[in-house]
C-alpha cells in the first residue's frame, strides 16, 4: 500500500480503474471511498486528498468515461467513406453504452454530484452534446459522398440517436449491455435505411 505522503504517479487514473473494477465486481452500492482506496492499493485518505469529496469523485469519473466516449465520437467525420455507415455509428453506440449504468445512477442520485457533471457540460466537458455534434458531422459527411440519403435529416438522426444512448443508459438494466446494443442497432437501420454504398445495386 502506498504510504502519506508520497506522491503516487497516475493517481488519479489508478483511482478511477479501482473504481471501475469495484463497480464491476460489487455494484454501484459498493463504491466509497474506502473500497476505491483498497482497491487502488493506496492509504484510505488518498481520495479526499485529491477530490472535495465522494460526490467529486463520483462527478469526476463519470465525466473522464464521457471523455473518453465522445474521443471515439470525435473520430467519426474523419472515417467517412470507410467501413459501413451503420458499423461505424454501432461503435460509438458500445463505447456509450460501455458506461456502467449503476455509476451513471449513481451520479444523478446525489445532486452534488449531478450538479458537476451539468456544471462541466456546460462549460463544454464533452458529453451527449458533443456526441450528437459528431454524429451530425459525420452523417453529413457520409451524405456529401452518397452514402446517407438525402432524404435522410442528419441532424434529427443524430438527436435521436443520443437520445437513445441517454435513455438505455439511464434506464437499462446493468446486464443489458448486449440487448441495448441490439436495441441501437435496429434504430441505426431505421434512421438510415435509405443509405446505400456507391455502387451496390
Amino acid at each position: 500500500m502506498s504510504p502519506r505522503g508520497v506522491a503516487i504517479e497516475g493517481l488519479r487514473e489508478r483511482l478511477f480503474a479501482a473504481a471501475d473494477r469495484v463497480l464491476a465486481r460489487e455494484g454501484a452500492a459498493a463504491l466509497t471511498s474506502r473500497a476505491v482506496t483498497e482497491e487502488a492499493g493506496c492509504a484510505k485518505g488518498v481520495l479526499h486528498t485529491h477530490f472535495a469529496s465522494l460526490d467529486q469523485f463520483v462527478a469526476e469519473l463519470v465525466l473522464h468515461h464521457f471523455k473518453a466516449a465522445a474521443a471515439v465520437s470525435e473520430d467519426l467525420p474523419a472515417r467517412a467513406g470507410a467501413g459501413e455507415v451503420g458499423d461505424n455509428l454501432a461503435g460509438v453506440a458500445s463505447a456509450v453504452l460501455s458506461l456502467d449504468p449503476g455509476l451513471v445512477g449513481l451520479a444523478v442520485t446525489r445532486p452534488a454530484a449531478a450538479q458537476r457533471v451539468r456544471e462541466a457540460w456546460e462549460a463544454g466537458a464533452p458529453g451527449f452534446a458533443a456526441i450528437e455534434n459528431a454524429v451530425g458531422g459525420y452523417l453529413r459527411a457520409e451524405q456529401d459522398l452518397g452514402r446517407v440519403a438525402a432524404a435522410v435529416d442528419v441532424e434529427s438522426a443524430a438527436l435521436a440517436l443520443v437520445g437513445t444512448l441517454h435513455h438505455l443508459l439511464m434506464t437499462g438494466p446493468a446486464d443489458a449491455t448486449a440487448a441495448s446494443q441490439a436495441q441501437v442497432e435496429r434504430l441505426v437501420r431505421a434512421l438510415i435505411g435509405a443509405s446505400r454504398t456507391p455502387g451496390a445495386p
